[in-house]
């Protein structure tokens, strides 16, 4: 299984309405039929000892190949990535992880 992390640092802004009602779906639509096997939102509360969450939304896409994620980043990636100005001015950070537990 590989898990794609894709973390959004602190921003001026965040539509987080716009993102588990519009984005979210349609990265599902997109994707669905191409391996995405699930989506977690996370949303950072805090860091540890306080302070502000350092990753305040966080999504966590599920594949159980990585050719499977960059099949859907081909076809669809365009579109998915050019939705993202749409809630927030940050730059979301994807790192690749495979599951080993």
């Amino acid at each position: 299984m590989f898990v794609i992390s894709v973390i959004y640092p602190q921003s001026s802004r965040f539509d987080l309405t716009y993102y588990v009602e519009k984005h979210i779906p349609l990265v599902r639509s997109r994707w669905n039929s191409l391996g995405l096997k699930n989506i977690s939102v996370l949303k950072g509360t805090g860091g540890v000892g306080g302070g502000a969450a350092t990753y305040p939304i966080m999504a966590l896409l599920n594949f159980d190949r990585l050719e499977d994620f960059h099949a859907a980043v081909q076809q669809h990636g365009k579109e998915v990535m050019g939705d993202i100005p749409n809630f927030t001015d940050a730059q979301p950070v994807l790192q690749i992880n495979e599951s080993v537990v």
